[in-house]
């Protein structure tokens, strides 16, 4: 068992930093890239069949989603920083374990995530301030995103299990599929059948459900290099393993959901200025997206390989994973700014021709180039901070960058600043987590906690 577990397993703690950084990395940033496109696509099809007000609607749509997603994104990077400790540390009984949970866990939070936001549908979109003219969209798009909520939560477990074990290539054959799923039935929902951001989400939930049942399959056909054998027994929470997940879980999913929520309390009062401005910052979202999409495949990557480092007491490699995290995000970085800066209208035409919103786009070009900053040095100590599993950490990083600082900072630069203080509240908010992660690096304490790990 253990020789067929090494075909599956990767071991990151050895080699060159930069190399295996960027073959992990890089299916990763692929398949980012690919789910950033396929996400794109939405508006670009709604934007040009449908309007401005099916473009407001699919912005405040995918806030909603984005939100929804916070127990699946902490839990599942939670399951992945401690299956690679587990890997680094040889506790390979644990990893089964840890699967087991995971899957348990996480498709269970899925079908309740399901209903309570069903049947809080409508005090959802009116918190968020949606326009009157967008709101049937928005409501369309929305719980169509509600129902398919148990394959996107899916999507992400199985990819956290397998990049926890290094291997990021079949995550990457999974979005493949879906993205190029969802842009074909985009194009036909949308453009041929006139279903409008209905046809739009539901292009998006086939797409992801049928990536799940893929990458479900793969799962299953290599059960046996997994060490789980999916029968009954195997699943339900392990005693031995379910305390670690929910030690650094629960700060990982505070920190996804403290920033989703404050990213919707922004959303909402934009909205407030009405579907124009919804549009404006929706579409800025997207365009931001495509260097998050490399910011969160480094720090996936940066968190397994620290992880691994860690587990394995590799300590010197950690700031080497560091530093290259860095070179890498800053390279990107310098390219989107000049081409941000350069062509706004270019970049936002893209996705609608309303002459309102080709206006005004360019006096959002600072706070998104702030947000490109932001994006570069997240990931450098998002790989420290949760590759140690230190999950107090995790938490102080959510309330300070989620609730007080976002929220705070964007409602009184908002007030004094009108709707552009929203937008620079927002950029300015997402370099606190590299402030605190450099005061931690400083400290040491990485070096000698054990957070995940207490008995080797």
């Amino acid at each position: 068992m253990a020789e067929n577990r090494k075909e599956i397993i990767k071991d990151l703690t050895v080699g060159s930093v930069p190399k295996q950084l960027l073959t992990f990395a890089a299916p990763l940033i692929a398949s980012g890239f690919l789910q950033t496109f396929y996400n794109m696509v939405d508006m670009l099809v709604v934007g040009h069949w449908v309007g401005t007000n099916g473009l407001a609607a699919v912005a405040i749509g995918g806030d909603v989603l984005h939100f929804l997603m916070f127990i699946a994104l902490g839990m599942a990077s939670a399951g992945q920083i401690i299956i690679s400790q587990f890997i680094g540390a040889k506790l390979y009984e644990k990893v089964s374990h840890m699967i087991g949970t995971l899957f348990t866990f996480i498709l269970s939070a899925a079908v309740v995530m399901t209903l309570v936001c069903f049947l809080l549908r409508y005090q959802i979109l009116n918190f968020l301030n949606t326009p009157a003219e967008a709101f049937d969209y928005a409501y369309s798009y929305a719980v169509t995103c509600i129902f398919g909520l148990i394959f996107i939560y899916g999507y992400n477990l199985v990819s956290a299990i397998l990049r926890g074990m290094g291997d990021s290539r079949h995550p990457f054959v999974f979005i493949a599929i879906a993205s190029v799923l969802n842009i074909i039935l985009d194009l036909l929902f949308v453009a041929v059948f006139h279903m409008g951001p209905f046809g739009a989400a539901l292009a998006t939930v086939i797409g992801q459900s049928v990536s799940f049942l893929c990458a479900l399959g793969v799962l299953y056909r290599r059960r046996q290099e997994l060490g789980f054998d999916f029968k009954w027994k195997s699943f339900g929470l392990k005693m031995d393993v379910f305390p670690s997940l929910i030690k650094l879980g629960i700060p990982l999913s505070i920190q996804s959901a403290a920033i989703s929520l404050s990213m919707l309390f922004i959303s909402r009062w934009i909205n407030a200025y009405g579907a124009v401005h919804t549009t404006l910052y929706g579409v800025s979202r997207k365009i931001e997206s495509v260097l998050n999409t490399v910011s969160q495949a480094l720090s996936t990557s940066g968190g397994s390989m620290n992880g691994q480092c860690i587990g394995a007491e590799k300590y010197d490699r950690v700031p080497k994973v560091m530093w290259t995290i860095a070179l890498f995000g800053s390279v990107i970085a310098i390219v989107m700014s000049i081409v941000t800066i350069s062509a706004p209208e270019v970049l936002f035409g893209l996705f609608s021709d309303d002459a309102e919103v080709l206006g005004l786009c360019g006096i959002f070009v600072i706070p998104i180039v702030l947000n490109y900053l932001g994006a570069v040095l997240r990931p450098v100590m998002f790989s420290l901070i949760n590759g140690s599993g230190n999950a107090r950490l995790n938490l102080a990083v959510a309330l300070l960058d989620g609730i007080i600082v976002r929220i705070g900072l964007a409602y009184w630069l908002g007030k004094t600043h009108g709707v552009i203080g929203y937008w620079y509240g927002a950029a300015l908010a997402g370099l606190m987590p590299f402030v605190i992660g450099i005061i931690y690096y400083w400290s040491g304490k990485w070096r000698t906690n054990k957070y995940l790990i207490k008995n080797r």
